[in-house]
Formats: structure tokens, sequence, C-alpha cells
């Protein structure tokens, strides 16, 4: 059978850039591959039907490579716990290549773990199988709970032994391909502005908005005559677009429960986009100052700060738009941060809560402060599971529907310890009238709520016991069979 993973109809579009951008890269050469992982809606997304793309195809073209060049390393730089690193770019990964999907976007197909780079800084280029296993874990749960993120198109084993300070060692490696709009960073500019070259990030800005934002290319067209303006008017609209998009971002990634745990501008996608699970996690109690990485001593990336570290970086990407633009306009923009922030993390929270959001004419959520409000309050007094509050929620709808008074909604977490009762009885209470006022004026909002509260929450969230669960069986037993079935559950086919 035809590998149809070795025809795809790649575009050149980041090489149309010019090589300033990007190194050309060979991929590693690996012992052995597996299939370990693969993600069947991704394929259908790229236009591909999952039964004509065998295992061994995957294998072939994401293990050993065949038949695709050029592979290309970015070329990027960044701020890392707040100081500058002149130093990065794609170090153990590469740009697979860029198609589209049935859609007509534009997708990258990125690699993690494929082998040494110019950029690699003595490391040995490769990803370990239980850090290709919680890429899978992070992506998957994101987009099921409705954050903007990159997906994991296959995870293959690799056969090599890996010495790492983070793991048990020797422990296991493997080659991940996730699918991102871009892999275009915050950090791709700062090191235009590092070399001072203003015409480059030009260059590079430009090719964002004709490719990624067509509808701002579309509003200000670039023609003779008023090619100066046109341009500073297509990137600051630019700007303000990616200002609402990670604010958007942001809100998704608490609402979720979720803590990237190294924001650093090399890992802020130039269109807003989560992408690049290295050391993340899931909060397992309500805890603002919770930190994902063991080595964020200070917790300059803890759960709580997560919005205004990502407002501090668009701050810091307005350095290198400053060779091209004039700041007011730039910090006018960054002005409307908070306050879409606010609303879409209400709107997000709301939905997990299975209630309905009103919009005013401007877009913004209107009411659902009380109910989220009295929800953050509840999961601060009561020392239960963030994710298993809200399943718990789901759970009881489902199986008893909705209650026809108050006193009917029981704790929605059985085990450990009671709610404080203050705490439960003013959340329970809230909640309890804000949907029967949503049923009250829709009859058809009572299956609604539910819908919702299935749609928007997980059944058992990947908190880091979980996930040392899943990789517990596979590691000791090479079973992967608890790791397939939360998957399942997740509505991953």
């Amino acid at each position: 059978m035809t590998n149809l993973l070795l025809g795809l109809n790649f575009e050149p579009q980041i090489e149309s850039l010019g090589s300033d951008y990007w190194d050309v890269v060979d991929a590693a050469r690996f012992p052995r591959t597996e299939l370990r992982f693969r993600n069947n809606d991704l394929l259908r997304q790229l236009g591909i039907d999952p039964g004509a793309v065998k295992d061994h195809h995957l294998e072939q073209a994401y293990g050993c490579f065949e038949a695709r060049t050029p592979l290309l390393a970015l070329r990027y730089h960044g701020y890392q716990f707040g100081t500058y690193n002149p130093l990065l770019g794609d170090g153990r990964g590469f740009l697979y290549g860029q198609l589209r999907d049935r859609f007509g976007q534009l997708q990258d197909l990125g690699t993690k773990g494929s082998g040494t780079t110019p950029w690699s800084r003595g490391g040995d280029g490769r990803l370990t199988l239980k850090g290709g296993v919680r890429e899978i874990i992070a992506s998957e749960a994101l987009h099921r709970l409705g954050v903007t993120t990159s997906r994991t198109l296959c995870l293959v084993e690799t056969g090599e032994k890996l010495w790492r300070s983070d793991e048990p060692s020797p422990t296991r490696s493997s080659v991940m391909v996730r699918i991102a709009r871009t892999h275009l960073r915050f950090g791709t500019c700062e090191r235009l502005l590092h070399l001072r070259n203003a015409q480059g990030l030009e260059r590079l800005l430009r090719h964002v908005v004709d490719v990624y934002y067509p509808l701002i290319a579309a509003a200000h067209p670039v023609q003779d005559g008023n090619a100066a303006g046109a341009i500073e008017a297509q990137l600051l609209a630019f700007y303000a677009e990616l200002v609402e998009r990670v604010a958007r971002l942001a809100a998704e990634w608490m609402a979720a429960g979720f803590t990237h745990g190294v924001l650093n501008t090399d890992n802020m996608s130039l269109l807003g986009e989560s992408f690049d699970y290295g050391p993340f996690a899931f909060l397992d109690q309500w805890e603002p100052g919770f930190t994902a990485a063991y080595f964020d001593q200070t917790g300059l990336y803890a759960y709580g700060r997560q919005p205004g570290i990502c407002h501090n970086n668009l701050r810091l990407l307005q350095e290198p738009l400053a060779m091209l633009l004039p700041r007011q306009p730039l910090e006018q923009s960054l002005e409307t941060f908070a306050p879409i922030y606010q609303s879409h993390y209400r709107a997000c929270m709301q939905r997990r809560l299975g209630l309905p959001s009103s919009f005013d004419h401007n877009g913004n959520i209107e009411g659902g402060d009380d109910a989220v409000h009295k929800t953050l309050a509840l999961l601060a007094a009561w020392p239960v599971g963030y994710g298993a509050f809200f399943a718990g929620l789901a759970t009881q709808i489902s199986t008893k529907g909705l209650p026809e008074e108050p006193e009917a909604l029981l704790p929605v977490v059985l085990d450990g310890a009671e709610p404080a009762r203050k705490a439960w009885l003013d959340w329970r209470d809230r909640w309890w009238t804000q949907q029967r006022e949503a049923v009250s004026a829709e009859p058809d909002e009572a299956q609604a709520i539910n819908a919702r509260l299935q749609r928007w929450n997980l059944v058992k969230t990947p908190i880091r016991s979980v996930i040392e669960e899943f990789w517990q069986a596979i590691d000791q037993h090479d079973d992967w069979q608890p790791l397939q079935a939360w998957l399942k559950a997740s509505c991953v086919d």
C-alpha cells in the first residue's frame, strides 16, 4: 500500500522568507521505530483517510524521516525566567513541513526529539518517551477543555537509552510530531531586534499577516502609493488581535486549571496558540501559587501569575515592534488585555459549570460573576480536586437530572473532607438559582446545561498522580491500556 504521508502537498511558506530565519538540518537515525500513539482525528483534519494509513507508514514518515527535505530548525531568541537568551533556536526538533488542512488553514508539522541541530547547545536532541507521553496528555486534555492548543499527531518510540537528571535513567526515547498553526514565536521577533534587523522583522510580520491574518491583510491592502501607511496599519491591527488572542488563551488556561510551567517568550506563539508542553501540570486543589516546574524556585510562572506573565510578554514584544511602529497605539492595544481576559474567563468558567452566557453588543459576557466568584470561594475553602469538582457536578446532573430544589444538590465530590458549610450553601444556592432562571426562560436549557457539563469537563483530570499511573504501567509493564482508555474517554480516536 502506498504511504500517503510521503506524498503530502507541503507548501514552502517558511522557506519563502529566506534562509535568515532557519537552518537546514538532518534527522537522527534511530535503532528502531515503534508507533505508540496516532491521532486519527488529526489525520482526518489533514484530509487523510485514517484507514489508508498503516502504523508503519507513520513510522516511515516520522521515525525514519523517509523522502522529506528540507527539514528546518527555526532561529529565535527569548526571555527565559526574565533573562534574555540569544542562544536559543530549535534544539531537539524541527519544522517537518507546512500544509493545508481540509478547512484551508495552513498547519505546521513540528517534531520533538528528532535529533541535534545548530541550536542544541550541547544537548542530545532527543525526547524521552515519558516526555512524549506527557505531551500527548497535555495537548489532548487542553483540546478537550476548549483551550486553543497544538495537538499531537503521533508518537514513535526510537529504541535509544537516554540519561536525564529529572527522570530515572536510563530511560526510553521517542519522537513526537505535533500539529500547530505556526512555530513562529515572540522570540522570533526578539532575535531580529537583537540583530537590529528591522527589514527582516518587517518581512516576517508581513508574512504572518498575509498567511495567518487574512482579514487584517484584506482590511489594509498594501498598494503603490499607500505602502508605508498600510503596512503600519496592518501591523498595528495584528498586535491588537494578538493581544486579544493571548488574553483569551490565558483565560482558557486558568479555567482549565492548567499551569504551563515555562512561559518564556520563546514559548509564546505569534498566533496566540498554546504549544510546547514540558513541565506542565494541572491543578490538584485550588492554589494560585501552584508551580509546575521544579526549577521555578521563585514561583515566577505559578498558576495564578499566568495572566500577568502573558501581559508582560506582550509588552516585551513591543520592543522589537517599536523598530517599525509607534509606541502609543501598541500600549493602547495592550490596555484591552484585562477586560478581554476577564470576559473570556467568565465565559469559560460558566460553560464548565454548565451555565449559559449572554453577551452585550460589544461581545462581552453579561452576568456570571457571582457564580464564578462563589465557585472560586468554595474551592478555596474546600480541599478537593479542582477538576474533580467539575467532574462531580457533571456526573450528578447526568445521573440525577437538574435538582428541583437547592437541597437536592448534594456535595459534588463525596470522597474526602466535607465542604465548608457557608461556602457550599452560597455556591449551591447561586448555581441552583442561575440554572433555574435559565430553564425558566428557555425550557431547552435543561438539556443544554447537562450537555455543556459533559462537553467541557473531563471525567478524570490528568493531575501529576494520574500521569504517573499511566507512566508506571508503560514503564514497568509496557501496558498502554490505561493511557488509551483515558484518551478514549477524552474523545480522542
